[in-house]
């Protein structure tokens, strides 16, 4: 691969052949994975999906986590919601990842990533220490298949997300860094938080966004380069701790808008990489 080489997050429908076409269409060549259906984790349908990759010439980097139930409406929502955090489906949702982490071994990628919910600041909590050994269950699952777990950023301070790394103390746990994030959580500022994390950063979004103007709410996401994040510091900040690692564009819309916001964005990160 080249270094730094601009990709996109890639959804999987129920036609893939689809969704990897609009990978092409936006000029690139790589692809971080959401979450696929059910359906596609095994079978005839994973052997589809895994054909159609392999014919449309695309690289799948990261295979990503998601759960039912989830919501990402407001910061309430998100704790009581997302990843391992929530008791009730925790049980449920190792599982799934574990699958997922076995879906994506079949596919021969090798790094997960997740969401894993608000980790308590406080690791005195009970609550801390049963998200770690969660955690430790699937960066076990992905040693097994010589893959990487990254943890996206965004819902804890960079301080509090590398001393939980540290206490899950599993070498394959590593870091998606996305920097918007950072923002639109009110967890920090990212190329700050960067420097704190890097020597865990194994892959990155490239996204922006502007901060929360009211409590428990989430910030506004906007096209790259039209935030709060500065995504030609960032680019920077990646160049000086020595990432080589891909620049994979998120743009959390649809339609043609999220199209055209991603070609620009794919642009402007070819001219900051140099």
């Amino acid at each position: 691969m080249k270094a730094m080489a601009v990709g996109v997050m890639l959804g999987v429908g129920d036609d893939p052949a689809e969704s990897l076409r609009k990978v092409k269409e936006v000029g690139v060549d790589n692809a971080q994975m959401g979450c696929p259906p059910d359906a596609y984790l095994s079978g005839e349908k994973f052997e589809q999906l895994k054909n159609a990759i392999a014919d449309a010439g695309i690289t799948v980097t990261a295979v990503f986590c998601g759960f039912a139930g989830e919501s990402y409406a407001d910061i309430s929502t998100v704790q009581k919601t997302v990843g391992l955090v929530p008791a009730k489906t925790r049980s449920e949702r190792l599982n799934k990842s574990k699958m997922i982490a076995d879906f994506a071994n079949g596919l021969g990628v090798k790094e997960v990533c997740a969401h894993i919910g608000f980790v308590p600041e406080d690791p005195s909590e009970p609550l801390y220490q049963e998200v770690v050994e969660a955690t430790r269950e699937i960066c076990d699952r992905c040693a097994a298949n010589g893959q990487v777990f990254g943890l996206e950023t965004g819902q804890e301070s960079a301080a509090a997300l590398k001393r939980f790394i540290e206490d899950v103390a599993r070498p394959n746990l590593k870091v998606n860094f996305d920097p918007a994030n950072m923002i639109l959580y009110g967890s920090g500022e990212p190329i700050a938080a960067l420097g704190v994390l890097q020597g865990y950063v194994v892959s990155c979004h490239c996204k922006d966004g502007t901060w929360p103007t009211a409590p428990g709410q989430l910030g506004t996401e906007t096209p790259l380069g039209q935030g709060d994040v500065g995504i030609d510091q960032f680019v920077a900040k990646l160049k000086e701790i020595g990432y080589q690692g891909y620049l994979t564009i998120e743009r959390e819309i649809t339609g043609d808008q999220q199209k055209q916001d991603i070609i620009a964005a794919r642009e402007f990160l070819e001219e900051l990489r140099g």
